[in-house]
C-alpha cells in the first residue's frame, strides 16, 4: 500500500441506494398486490362490471362525438357543472377501436393504476417503511362494490379525482421539502392539476386546499416569486374551461354544484347524521356489500373518527417537536408530518361537508361516492396504528389492539369485495341481454325510440348512435333528454318505437295501449324488454 493513503473501507464512496430502490421481498410482495389490483378490475371489466347506466353513457356520447370532431363539451351533457375529461380520455381510444363500454373504462382503469402507484410512492415518502407501503398498497387493491363503481364507471369525475389528489401530495411534500431537480416543473404541474380538479369535480377541494397549505407553510418565500407564478399560471390553464365559461355565461359554478348536493333540498338532522357517519364511511371507503352494509360491517363507522383524531394529534405533536436526526425516505420529518396532518384534515373536512350537506339524508347508499376521497388520506389514518402495533410502546394489549384494527380492516374490505365480485356473473348476464335489445332493433330495422331515462342514452350509446333515443316519463310525457338534439330527431322520425323493461311503469302503460287499441302497437319481446312498434 502506497505510504500515506489510506485504504477505504469496501464499499466506501459508493452512493448510498434510496429506500425503494432495490425490490427485495416486500418489492415483489406490493407489485404482486399491484398486479392483483389492476386484474382484478380488469376481470370486472371483461364481465361488463360494475353495470353502467344512462350517465356512463352520456360520457361514452360525449367521447364519441370528440372523437369524431363533432363537439367539444366544455361540462358533462345537461347540466353545467362536472367537467367531461373522462370523454376527452377516451377519444382517442374511440378513434381508434371504435366506441364501447370496454374502451369507454380503459382510461379509468389506468387511473386506477396510477393512483395505486402514486399511492404507494407518497407513503414511502411520508413514513419511510416499505412494509407499511406494502399494506397500504394491498387495501387499495381489494375492490368492494361503492369503491370499484368510483375507480372503474366513466360516470365524470371520480376516477381522476383519487389519481390527481395523491400527486397533489405528493408534489407538494418533494416541494416543501426542497427536493431539487425539475422544480419549476412540479410547480406547474401542481398548480395545472389543482385548476384542472377544480374544472372536473369540486369534491377535491379539501385536498386541494390541504396540500396547498403545506406549500404555503414551508416554502411562501419561493411562492413570492417565479413558483408562484408558475403556479397561478397553470392553475389558470388547468381551469380554462370552467372560467372561460363562467365569463361568457356570467354564471357561477358553485351554484349547480350545491344545488347538486342537495343545497336545495331538505332532510332531518338524524337523517343526515345517520347517513353521513354511520353508513357514509363504510360503504364510501370499500367495507359494505352491494348497496348494503351488515350491522358488523359499520364498526369502520365508530374506528374512522378516532383514526381522524389520533393520526392528526400524532401528526401535529411531530410537527411541533420532529425528531433530531432521520427522514421518511428523504423528506424531513416536519414536512412528513405536515402532510399527514394535511390528509387528516382533508379527510374530516369531507366527512363534514357530507354529513351537512341534505344528499347524506336523502340517498345515503347512493351518496357515499361522494366520500371516495376519502381513500387518498389512508396512508395517514393508519399510521399510527402501524407504529403502534409494529415497534410502539405500550402494554401488550394496547399492540395487540393495534393489530386487531389493522387485520379487521383487510378483512372487512376483502370481504366485501368478495361480495363484489360475486355479482360479475349476473351483471355480464344483464349486458348481454342488453346487447340483445339492441341487435334487435337493428334486425327490425328501428332507428327512433322513445324509452325512459336510464334506458335511453345507454341504449344510444351501445348502438354507436344507429338507434337513436328521445326520454319519455311514466306518462308518456316528454322526459329529461341530456343531449336535446336526439329528441328532435326522435321527433322527426315518422312512427318512433317505444322501448321499455319488463315491469316497469313505463311498460305498464304501454301495455294498456295495446288492450285498448290493439291495432296501435305490435308488441316484441327480448328477455328484459319490450319492444313496441307502430302500425302503419
Amino acid at each position: 500500500m502506497t505510504a500515506g493513503v489510506r485504504e477505504q473501507p469496501r464499499g466506501a464512496g459508493r452512493p448510498r441506494p434510496r429506500p425503494g430502490s432495490h425490490l427485495g421481498l416486500v418489492g415483489w410482495l406490493t407489485g404482486l398486490a399491484v398486479l392483483a389490483g389492476v386484474s382484478y378490475r380488469l376481470w370486472l371489466l371483461n364481465h361488463a362490471t360494475p353495470p353502467t347506466n344512462s350517465d356512463e353513457a352520456t360520457m361514452g356520447l360525449a367521447a364519441l362525438h370528440i372523437a369524431r370532431g363533432e363537439d367539444f363539451p366544455v361540462w358533462f351533457y345537461g347540466q353545467q357543472y362536472m367537467g367531461p375529461l373522462e370523454a376527452y380520455l377516451a377519444a382517442p381510444v374511440f378513434a381508434l377501436f371504435g366506441p364501447s363500454l370496454f374502451g369507454l373504462r380503459l382510461p379509468t382503469l389506468a387511473l386506477y393504476a396510477l393512483f395505486l402507484l402514486l399511492t404507494w410512492r407518497l407513503t414511502l415518502r411520508l413514513t419511510g417503511d416499505r412494509w407499511f407501503a406494502l399494506l397500504v398498497v394491498a387495501l387499495l387493491a381489494l375492490g368492494a362494490d361503492r369503491v370499484v363503481k368510483n375507480q372503474l364507471i366513466a360516470g365524470g369525475g371520480y376516477p381522476e379525482m383519487n389519481a390527481a389528489g395523491v400527486a397533489l401530495a405528493l408534489l407538494a411534500v418533494d416541494l416543501a421539502a426542497g427536493r431539487p431537480g425539475w422544480r419549476p416543473v412540479r410547480w406547474a404541474v401542481w398548480g395545472f392539476l389543482a385548476g384542472l380538479l377544480l374544472w372536473v369535480d369540486p369534491l377535491v377541494l379539501p385536498y386541494v386546499v390541504a396540500t396547498g397549505a403545506v406549500l404555503v407553510g414551508f416554502r411562501h418565500r419561493e411562492l413570492r416569486g417565479r413558483a408562484g407564478a408558475l403556479l397561478g399560471a397553470a392553475a389558470v390553464l388547468g381551469a380554462a374551461p370552467l372560467l372561460g365559461h363562467s365569463l361568457l355565461t356570467g354564471r357561477n359554478p358553485l351554484h349547480p354544484v350545491l344545488a347538486a348536493g342537495g343545497a336545495d333540498a331538505t332532510a332531518s338532522w338524524a337523517d343526515r347524521l345517520h347517513g353521513g357517519l354511520l353508513l357514509g364511511p363504510p360503504l364510501g371507503m370499500g367495507f359494505c356489500g352491494p348497496g348494503s352494509c351488515a350491522t358488523w360491517q359499520l364498526w369502520w363507522a365508530y374506528a374512522l373518527p378516532v383514526l381522524l383524531v389520533v393520526a392528526a394529534a400524532t401528526a401535529w405533536l411531530t410537527l411541533r417537536h420532529p425528531p433530531a436526526l432521520g427522514g421518511a425516505d428523504g423528506s424531513t420529518p416536519r414536512v412528513a408530518a405536515a402532510m399527514r396532518l394535511a390528509l387528516a384534515l382533508a379527510a374530516a373536512a369531507t366527512l363534514a361537508a357530507y354529513t351537512l350537506s341534505s344528499s347524506s339524508g336523502l340517498t345515503p347508499v347512493e351518496s357515499s361516492r361522494y366520500l371516495s376521497t376519502l381513500l387518498i388520506s389512508v396512508p395517514a389514518l393508519l399510521w399510527p396504528v402501524w407504529t403502534l402495533a409494529r415497534r410502539g410502546p405500550g402494554w401488550p394489549v394496547t399492540r395487540l389492539g393495534a393489530f386487531v384494527v389493522l387485520a379487521a380492516t383487510l378483512v372487512t374490505a376483502a370481504y366485501a369485495t368478495g361480495q363484489a365480485a360475486r355479482t360479475a356473473p349476473a351483471t355480464r348476464t344483464a349486458e348481454a341481454r342488453h346487447a340483445e335489445l339492441v341487435a334487435t332493433l337493428r334486425h327490425l330495422g328501428v332507428r327512433h325510440v322513445r324509452a325512459d331515462y336510464w334506458t335511453c342514452n345507454r341504449l344510444t350509446f351501445a348502438s354507436g348512435e344507429e338507434v337513436v333515443c328521445a326520454v319519455v316519463d311514466d306518462t308518456l310525457r316528454p322526459g329529461f333528454d341530456r343531449y336535446p338534439a336526439y329528441r328532435r330527431e326522435v321527433e322527426r322520425a315518422a312512427a318512433p318505437a317505444w322501448v321499455a323493461p319488463t315491469g316497469s311503469p313505463l311498460a305498464a302503460r304501454l301495455d294498456e295501449r295495446l288492450g285498448t287499441d290493439p291495432a296501435d302497437l305490435d308488441l316484441v319481446t327480448v328477455d328484459g324488454w319490450r319492444i313496441y312498434l307502430p302500425r302503419g
